[in-house]
């Protein structure tokens, strides 16, 4: 197991490989009883895009992707979104690398869209996609699922759809694990330097 994040003290808590599938596959059946504002059709019958956050928000829409895949016999269009231009800090800190590209499935407008993240907090990451999202066009609806929210919001965002929700204080941080096929595998309670905020 991997650690994205460098060195720091022993996780106070953490979650393994077994309860990061246990969590996947309750955001599906999630996913499944979601309804939209544009209509009665069921999300089989016209299913959302699922656009990823880079970088972690792309593991997990992948992950769902495959769970839909295995148990419906479908895979929704599926898309990405790097965030790093359109941050509100981007001006506090010096130019950073983009952390992914963005690729859509097509125009948006119109759509369904499922934004997709790894762990929710402050809500300025899923801000800055909202943002960039709407720079392609104009959704239907666009929902959100995070795999873990881990509260504190400063911005009124909240996920439809969630594995897991923690209290965590500002001196924590969350740190996820990836195995060498860059599925998520784990996720680590740890106290100190906070991770970048989101």
């Amino acid at each position: 197991m991997r650690h994205v994040l460098g060195p720091g003290p022993e996780p106070a808590q953490t979650l393994d490989r077994g309860d990061i599938q246990m969590m996947l596959r309750s955001m599906v059946d999630a996913l499944a009883e979601l309804s939209w504002p544009d209509g009665p059709d069921t999300w089989r019958q016209r299913p959302p895009w699922l656009i990823g956050i880079h970088h972690g928000g792309v593991a997990v829409a992948q992950e769902l992707s495959d769970i839909i895949f295995l148990s419906e016999g479908f895979r929704p269009p599926m898309g990405t979104l790097d965030v790093t231009l359109y941050r509100d800090d981007a001006w506090l800190k010096a130019p950073r690398a983009a952390a992914g590209r963005t690729a859509l499935p097509g125009d948006p407008s119109g759509q369904r869209i499922l934004l997709v993240d790894d762990v929710l907090h402050t809500g300025r990451t899923v801000r800055a996609a909202l943002h960039e999202l709407l720079d392609y066009g104009r959704p239907a609806a666009v929902k959100l699922a995070v795999l873990v929210d881990r509260q504190g919001r400063e911005l009124p965002i909240d996920a439809e759809i969630v594995g897991q929700s923690v209290a965590m204080a500002a001196g924590e941080s969350l740190r996820l694990t990836y195995d060498a096929d860059g599925r998520i595998d784990g996720a680590s309670r740890w106290i100190g330097a906070s991770k970048d905020e989101r």
